[in-house]
């Protein structure tokens, strides 16, 4: 057996080569990883992302490009806000976290916010593990760290994660901040983007964990976030702590499902390529010889979907009806089958499912056999 480094040497050149000659690995992100997390059992995502394969290039070249993105318009706003928030070295942002988590500690008048400057995503993680090591050395101390850089291993490959802010408070806990700029209107915000949101600080959490387990005593990294947001339609900051026990739980356990990116690379056919220079037949070839997990779920977080959708019809795939429908057709998993069964001409009658089917094209029959009359 290979020594570790020459392992993971030996994938890094596999996982090059599948990308293409001279492409740059495009890196995972929260949403990413969050959105991966929804739909583990999707080997085609896994890899495409273990790979570091620019997924919306991709999509254009198999002629099916994505809606993702945010305008200019949107980012500068975005990035002009956040840069609100932070001003004065995070003093709004830390009175935010003492007013809607922390109450019970001294005022934060003064922070430390140290600098987190490396070269290298690998130099900046360091840089921050040893900066959160530092606080701990501050008792009674805020200490604010402006995206700082996160390490967090994903079935087999490294991911590096930057949230917005992590809080150090006085009593040595952690807390993550995310700063967004859609609207808090009278106190509450759109349920979907707050979701959203809760989803990826949770992998932010879980990377903090990681480094707190490697401290002794281990920090305690808490569960309740802090979302921060225009008010109203303004410019001025409000926040709101979201509880995201439940999106850290599901995640983690998403997360340990993915099966390891070796074993997919593995599997691969010889010679295959995700290299958007190849020609259109060949590279939607090298797509199709990964299996996908597709479910309607998929358009809003995935620029392959529209891709996979397509395919899943040409198919005839129920899982195309969304996952509800697909767990309960059970062994039934294409039109085709569903139809035939409903018919009579095939499928197990005392399944469940079949029995069903069967009912409801009689009762469908009947009401139009009375709509006629």
């Amino acid at each position: 057996m290979p020594p570790p480094r020459t392992r993971g040497t030996a994938l890094r050149h596999r996982l090059a080569e599948l990308r293409g000659p001279d492409v740059p690995a495009k890196a995972l992100d929260a949403r990413a990883l969050a959105a991966l997390a929804a739909n583990p059992g999707c080997a085609r995502r896994a890899i495409l992302d273990g790979a570091g394969v620019n997924k919306a290039a991709l999509a254009s070249a198999l002629g099916s490009p994505s809606a993702f993105g945010q305008s200019q318009f949107a980012l500068t706003r975005g990035n002009a806000f956040e840069a609100k928030v932070k001003a004065d070295g995070g003093a709004e942002l830390l009175r935010l976290v003492h007013e809607k988590l922390d109450r019970s500690a001294e005022p934060p008048a003064r922070a430390r916010v140290p600098d987190l400057t490396a070269t290298g995503p690998q130099g900046r993680t360091a840089r921050t593990a040893l900066e959160l090591r530092e606080a701990a050395g501050h008792p009674g101390a805020w200490t604010l760290l402006d995206h700082p850089m996160l390490a967090l291993d994903v079935a087999g490959s490294p991911a590096y994660l930057e949230p917005d802010a992590v809080v150090v408070h006085p009593d040595g806990s952690w807390t993550v901040v995310e700063i967004k700029s859609f609207p808090l209107l009278d106190g509450s915000a759109d349920p979907a983007k707050v979701g959203a949101a809760a989803r990826q600080a949770a992998v932010y959490v879980l990377a903090l964990e990681e480094v707190a387990a490697r401290l002794d005593p281990a920090p305690r990294v808490r569960h309740r976030i802090l979302l921060v947001c225009p008010r109203d339609f303004s410019n001025q900051p409000a926040a709101s702590a979201v509880d995201i026990r439940k999106q850290r739980a599901v995640t983690a356990r998403q997360l340990a499902r993915l099966t390891r990116v070796e074993d997919i690379a593995d599997a691969l056919p010889e010679g295959t390529c995700f290299s958007t220079e190849l020609p259109a037949e060949q590279l939607s070839a090298a797509v199709e010889s990964v299996p996908a997990t597709y479910a309607p779920e998929c358009l809003s977080a995935c620029e392959l979907a529209f891709h996979c959708r397509s395919r899943s019809r040409q198919e005839g795939a129920v899982a195309t009806l969304g996952r509800p429908v697909r767990a309960e057709l059970g062994a039934l998993t294409t039109v085709e089958d569903v139809l035939a069964a409903a018919r009579g001409e095939a499928g197990d009658p005392d399944d469940p499912a079949v029995a069903a089917l069967r009912r409801a094209a009689a009762l469908r029959a009947e009401a139009l056999e009375a709509a006629c009359r």
